[in-house]
């Protein structure tokens, strides 16, 4: 994964995700809701899916939408790169592709934690 993909971001924020996640089908409409809210200050969420079958991943995506870019990682290689410990996993990372901040799993009461993480990581990074 390469942040010069995004060039107008200030912070990634990768959300690895897989069919099969609970946790994910909660998260995505929160996810959904911090792009819009963030992208114009230079957040860009990045959707990582993990699942070994497309279509998997496909009738998840049906359920529950993702208005973020998606990328499919079916052998796991990013996923061992950022040695994710389980699911969903976060990574934020800079525009010089540096680890800014992470966490495992979702969850819906933790919200406004993660979202004053994000506003706090996109004031720093300007």
């Amino acid at each position: 994964f390469s942040p010069s993909l995004y060039p107008q971001a200030k912070v990634i924020y990768l959300d690895f995700w897989a069919s099969w996640c609970v946790p994910c089908r909660q998260s995505f409409p929160w996810l959904n809701e911090m792009q819009a809210k963030y992208a114009a200050q230079g957040l860009q969420i990045v959707g990582i899916n993990v699942d070994r079958r497309h279509a998997d991943a496909e009738r998840f995506l049906a359920a529950h939408a993702a208005h973020f870019p998606l990328v499919m990682d079916p052998a796991g290689g990013l996923a061992e790169q950022y040695q994710l410990q389980g699911m969903p996993s976060a990574v934020l990372i800079g525009t010089d592709g540096k680890e800014l901040e992470r966490h495992i799993g979702f969850r819906a009461d933790r919200t406004d934690e993660y979202e004053a993480k994000l506003r706090r990581l996109l004031e720093e990074q300007k």
